[in-house]
């Protein structure tokens, strides 16, 4: 029998169904697209995120998670703010690094205001020794067109923090799915995954502007340069999925971040709009990193859309 406490709690509208699991650090076990619905034409339910098994409480295991109050990985044990070091220690087992911040292993609340909006929140204070000290929404928005997502922090600490935000979908993958993305250059690394040297060259099979088969050799990197919008092309289900953050877009110096992880096995992959490059931390002038005040909110958009796949 399924433990209670991480039951799905789904939202059901626009021909779409959200599955959530608040206990499992506010994580996504579902999205799908119903049946009958205009963009795919079949009478299947279709997987837009890989579906959570309803067992593994390994959040890895979950269609999407939230990451705040930082992204990715931090570096040399900590980092320091006003003269300050704050130490962090690694939190997953097998890494070596603090990972994608705190909120993805605490419990959420969930709550409904609205037929088509779920939402859940989060107090955090210095979890597992951290220095942050904040408060977290996340707001779920199904319409017909697809999602909106929004994922904020405001700081509750005493001492101003930096801090960063991100989002961490599993899309599924056949032999034929490509992504596209318009990016710069991309953070290259050595033996770990920590990055070493900033590139505007991409290697082979890495470059997003022209699309990439989302199949292939080890891809666990952070761009730069994005323009805050990509689509995955799934010519197996004539379907395209879509992603905008707005703050981005508007953003003329383009300069956003996000990360692409392609294991080279496995049925799927990870592409992730995120507020700073790995490790930014530790990078001359903390890239995409906002210090908060008490009182202030960073906040993160994502519009997520689905298209019929025409070309």
């Amino acid at each position: 029998m399924r433990d209670k406490t991480t039951e799905i709690q789904w939202l059901r509208h626009a021909g779409q169904s959200l599955g959530l699991v608040p206990s499992l650090g506010g994580g996504v076990a579902a999205w799908q697209l119903d049946s009958h619905h205009a963009v795919n034409q079949t009478k299947a339910v279709v997987d837009l995120w890989r579906l959570w098994d309803g067992v593994n409480a390994d959040r890895y295991a979950l269609a999407s998670f939230p990451m705040v109050p930082w992204s990715n990985r931090i570096g040399l044990g900590g980092f320091e703010q006003d003269g300050i070091f704050h130490h962090i220690e690694p939190n997953r087992d097998g890494e070596a690094y603090p990972i994608h911040g705190d909120g993805w292993l605490q419990p959420w609340v969930l709550t409904q205001p609205s037929d088509d909006t779920v939402v859940m929140t989060l107090e955090s204070h210095e979890f597992q020794g951290n220095p942050y000290n904040y408060c977290a929404e996340q707001r779920f928005v199904l319409h017909e067109a697809g999602m909106t997502q929004t994922l904020s922090v405001t700081h509750m600490g005493d001492s101003p923090l930096p801090y960063g935000l991100g989002q961490h979908p599993w899309f599924l993958r056949s032999p034929s799915t490509s992504l596209h993305a318009p990016v710069n250059g991309v953070w290259l690394s050595g033996a770990d995954p920590m990055p070493t040297r900033h590139a505007n060259d991409f290697p082979v099979s890495w470059d997003l502007n022209g699309g990439i088969n989302v199949n292939g050799t080890l891809v666990d990197n952070a761009f730069t340069g994005w323009a805050g919008h990509a689509s995955i092309h799934y010519p197996d289900k004539n379907l395209k999925i879509t992603m905008r953050v707005p703050d981005v877009q508007g953003n003329k110096k383009q300069e956003g971040f996000c990360l692409l992880y392609r294991p080279e096995q496995g049925s799927a992959f990870c592409f992730e709009p995120v507020t700073h490059p790995i490790d930014a931390f530790h990078v001359p002038g903390k890239p995409g990193l906002v210090t908060l005040n008490q009182g202030e909110t960073l906040s993160l958009n994502v519009s997520w859309g689905l298209e019929a796949l025409l070309a």
